[in-house]
């Protein structure tokens, strides 16, 4: 990846001011990177760019960057020719087999081996079995707020509010102990930390990521081990036990649904209220809508959140054989990556789509993935947790605020480091 320069960048005037493959950019203010993807988005045909130097995988051929909502919709619905597998769908670059071991669950897998997959781990994510944890999630955001009032204004709203509920709630899930809460949210941090060099040089990323995998990993193994001689009633001691229509997950599977879990499920969710509680800071017109009707209006606020916030920034096919997708040949062998952050922003089907409006209906937006079989497994918890989180911030603490947002360096997630919570 190419270093962030210390002059002041160029202007973005054209689509050939900028490189979605080069790390600078996704430095860049929001109102930059929001302005770019217009741009692009005016284009009669997806740009093909160069693929970033990546020090742990070789330079690929490139990909074409679709940030359209048709296009995005269009390869999420084929994936016989939009392949998941060959080299992850999490990055850019081919990933080395290795990193399989630790990060190869549903996300980077093709059917059947996806759909045998998901069979197995979609039965503890329903809306009836979320419904199981109604109770859990309400009585943690209840004391996230009671903490965070006790503690007073001027602390960080990530750290003290948006990180907890999702950890928390994945972790009670799982069955895995508060003493190593600390120890899953550092990993995962690690894991999604991009290109910010706070969590590293670019040299160690390799490294550090295959020692996060391999501790999440053994961790929970370690669970499973324990329960399925001492089943319990949380979800290893379901997954490790399950044998549906004579199948069961391995070891090893488990252990890479369960960083998927912790760190799709705890990042996203966390970055989602995170970006929410900025937005009715800079709305509060929006703000006073929801604090009119807290109940009625929350299924379309969170929805709106989710597609403003957009945590999952993209992620990536591979082409299959050659294809024609609404007008642009595609070959065989090249990559897409399907920007979601863009697709919610397009003015084809979003109406004034940069207006934060928490009554917005319809709203097609793609944050939890586009339709097909990797629609995200978590939405309906995700939707829950946003949810309650909002309504016992707006009930209790109605006049929150957050402060200016320090962003994540990175060009996968949608990241909020730290932000100040001021009431």
């Amino acid at each position: 990846m190419s270093a962030i320069p210390s002059a002041e960048p160029a202007p973005i005037l054209t689509a050939a001011d900028f490189d979605l493959s080069d790390t600078a950019f996704w430095g860049r203010p929001m109102a930059e990177r929001e302005h770019a993807f217009r741009l692009l988005r005016g284009l009669p045909e997806p740009v093909f760019y160069q693929e970033p130097d990546f020090a742990m995988a070789p330079k690929g051929p490139g990909y074409h960057a679709l940030v359209r909502h048709a296009d995005v919709l269009a390869a999420s619905r084929d994936p016989e020719v939009f392949s998941s597998a060959d080299g992850g769908a999490t990055n850019i670059p081919d990933m080395p087999s290795e990193f399989t071991e630790y990060f190869g669950s549903m996300i980077n897998m093709d059917d059947p081996r996806h759909a045998r997959l998901r069979r197995i781990v979609s039965r503890s994510f329903t809306p009836k079995m979320i419904k199981q944890f109604e109770a859990d999630v309400e009585a943690a955001a209840t004391s996230i707020v009671d903490d965070l009032l006790a503690a007073g204004p001027g602390g960080d709203f990530v750290a003290q509010v948006a990180a907890r509920l999702p950890l928390k709630i994945i972790c009670d899930m799982m069955g895995i102990p508060e003493s190593e809460y600390a120890f899953v949210f550092e990993h995962s941090n690690v894991i999604l930390g991009g290109f910010d060099p706070e969590f590293g040089d670019i040299d160690g990323m390799a490294e550090r990521l295959l020692t996060s995998g391999m501790e999440l990993q053994r961790l929970v193994q370690d669970l499973a081990a324990h329960r399925a001689r001492n089943p319990g009633g949380d979800l290893t001691s379901s997954l490790v036990n399950a044998n549906i229509d004579g199948e069961a997950l391995t070891l090893q599977e488990l252990g890479s649904f369960f960083i998927l879990l912790v760190v799709a499920g705890n990042e996203t969710t966390r970055n989602a209220v995170s970006r929410g509680m900025r937005l009715l800071t800079e709305n509060p017109g929006e703000r006073a809508r929801w604090l009119a009707d807290i109940e009625g209006r929350a299924p379309a606020a969170v929805e709106e959140i989710v597609r403003l916030a957009s945590p999952v920034i993209f992620m990536r096919r591979k082409v299959t054989r050659d294809h024609e997708m609404n007008g642009t040949l595609y070959r065989a062998g090249e990559k897409v990556v399907m920007y979601y952050w863009s697709a919610n922003r397009d003015e084809a089907v979003f109406d004034d789509p940069g207006r934060f409006d928490i009554a917005r209906d319809p709203n097609p937006h793609v944050g939890f993935g586009g339709p097909g079989p990797h629609f995200c497994l978590g939405a309906h918890l995700a939707r829950r947790e946003i949810g309650v989180m909002f309504r016992e911030l707006l009930r209790r603490v109605p006049h929150l605020e957050a402060g200016e947002p320090e962003p994540l360096l990175s060009s996968f997630i949608n990241g909020i480091k730290r932000m100040e919570a001021r009431f």
